[in-house]
């Protein structure tokens, strides 16, 4: 049997997700993972510019909803870490206690984020008086400042978002976008005159969220995290996880309701329409490169990356065949179709380098550029082009229709990728295996659960027999997803009646 042409090339199978997701996202020319410190990989330009693309859809959408673009200083003093973790610990303890955070003095406990940051102790040789640290995230920079800027309710809402890099000393093994220690970081901090207003920006948050993953083409699951494994600053937090080709999930994005308990911490309070005055109620929205991981791990495959249009580089790459005869005539074709797809907005690159079609078509199939055409002599003499989704098929097109040709086969590749992701998760998605209650009060199940599968079930139980279903299935919960089950069911630990849907997958 003849090898592959993938494995020709070196590349990885697919399948071998672990060996293939490294290989990739350096042959694509993402991120070059040498640079001397681990976990912090420099960007190439092209994956940057990929990057940036998604980036631009998410400024779109802040302004598209009336959010202002600020831009936060990377060092934060030593004693906003401090009351950060005496406002999380105290949090945590109520939550654990089943008390009104109020009860608890601010200065119990102050443990929290201290061994995940970068400490910086010294300018020069010269010691500082007040230790700082790089930013692992902005809550409390962000909010030192926001009671500075908040007098009455007609400044509200405050609806704020920066893109920037974020720190933290992450010590699992570090991989490509997905767990690295300088992080590409977008995050939405808002504030609102009561709780109502600020459960409405949830919801304008996970509208923002489906918009952007439909832009990308991904598979998601959206789900109210369980207490546990809320952020212990929060409310509640939803979480969106992508379904990775493993099966397991990769949560690209959070969205955090505060409730007024951030605001009490630091003072962020509104003189309302009575001349009372009254504590915010804050959000949080925040994503990651994880986005970006993630599009390469959902859409890659044996040949390499399938970038969606939205946020290729290169929409359109034009190869020249060129022979001896007629070269020159066919290299001006191609500038004046590259101009053509200009004009109509796509971003078309021309490749006219030395090298030999084959080789050409090798480096923009691992790059993932969704549409490729080629024009040759004969094409030429015919008036046409060839065009070659990077999905697969070929067909012809004429020269003078190219571009709204090309339009109308990007979206068909957007909506390939759309069908091949739903099938994925469709593929992953499965009934948990039923519970059995032992003698002893322990729980079995009737069956093991399998590896690249998620796994949904009716649940209504406590937080003590979710923690038997993570420890008997070696799964985490994801928590509730956003829409229950249209009928009840009976609670898979308890057997009582309940609409609530719950999903438990492996997690990145």
């Amino acid at each position: 049997m003849a090898e592959p042409a993938a494995a020709k090339r070196g590349i990885p199978p697919k399948d071998d997700f672990n060996a293939w997701y490294p290989f990739m996202v350096e042959a694509a020319e993402l991120v070059d993972k040498r640079y001397p410190v681990k976990g912090m990989d420099v960007w190439r330009p092209y994956g940057w510019k990929a990057m940036r693309l998604i980036d631009g859809l998410t400024h779109a959408e802040m302004e598209r909803t009336g959010h202002q673009e600020v831009n936060f200083p990377l060092l934060v003093p030593e004693q906003l870490l401090e009351k950060e973790n005496r406002l999380v610990s105290r949090l945590q303890r109520a939550r654990e206690e089943g008390v009104d955070p109020s009860e608890l003095r601010m200065d119990e406990d102050a443990t929290g984020f201290a061994k995940e940051v970068y400490w910086v102790k010294h300018a020069g040789e010269t010691e500082l008086d007040v230790p700082m640290f790089l930013r692992p995230t902005s809550e409390t920079a962000m909010y030192t400042m926001f009671p500075l800027w908040i007098r009455s309710h007609a400044d509200l809402p405050l609806k704020t978002y920066q893109m920037v890099n974020t720190f933290r000393y992450e010590t699992k093994q570090t991989r490509s976008f997905i767990r690295v220690r300088e992080i590409h970081f977008f995050e939405a901090h808002t504030c609102h005159i009561d709780e109502d207003d600020a459960t409405r920006q949830i919801e304008e948050d996970l509208e923002i969220a489906a918009r952007l993953m439909h832009d990308l083409c991904l598979p998601v699951l959206v789900a109210q995290r369980p207490l546990w494994d809320t952020f212990p600053g929060a409310h509640y937090t939803v979480g969106i996880d992508v379904v990775m080709p493993d099966g397991r999930t990769l949560q690209v994005a959070s969205v955090h309701h505060y409730r007024d308990q951030w605001a009490r911490a630091f003072d962020v309070r509104y003189e309302d329409a009575k001349g009372e005055h009254q504590y915010c109620h804050q959000t949080t929205y925040g994503m990651s490169e994880r986005l970006l991981g993630a599009v390469v791990g959902v859409h890659g495959d044996d040949r390499g990356l399938i970038l969606p249009p939205a946020i290729a580089p290169h929409q359109v790459v034009i190869v020249p065949v060129l022979a001896k005869k007629g070269a020159n005539e066919v290299l001006a074709a191609c500038n004046k179709l590259q101009a053509q797809l200009r004009d109509a907005g796509l971003r078309t690159h021309l490749d006219d380098r030395d090298l030999r079609p084959g080789q050409k078509y090798y480096d923009w199939e691992i790059r993932g550029v969704p549409l490729r055409l080629e024009l040759g002599p004969r094409d030429l003499a015919s008036g046409e082009c060839v065009l070659v989704p990077r999905t697969g098929g070929k067909s012809n097109a004429p020269l003078a229709g190219a571009a709204e040709i090309a339009c109308k086969a990007l979206d068909a590749v957007a909506d390939e990728l759309r069908k091949r992701a739903s099938k994925l998760k469709d593929t992953c998605m499965h009934a948990l295996p039923a519970l059995e209650h032992s003698g002893t009060g322990q729980l079995t199940l009737t069956e093991s659960v399998a590896p690249g599968r998620i796994y949904e079930l009716p649940f209504d139980g406590s937080d003590a027999d979710a923690g038997m279903v993570e420890e008997l299935t070696g799964l985490s919960f994801l928590g509730d997803a956003r829409e229950p089950f249209t009928k009840a069911r009976k609670c898979a630990v308890t057997g009582e009646s309940t609409k609530r849907c719950v999903w438990l997958a492996r997690t990145y």
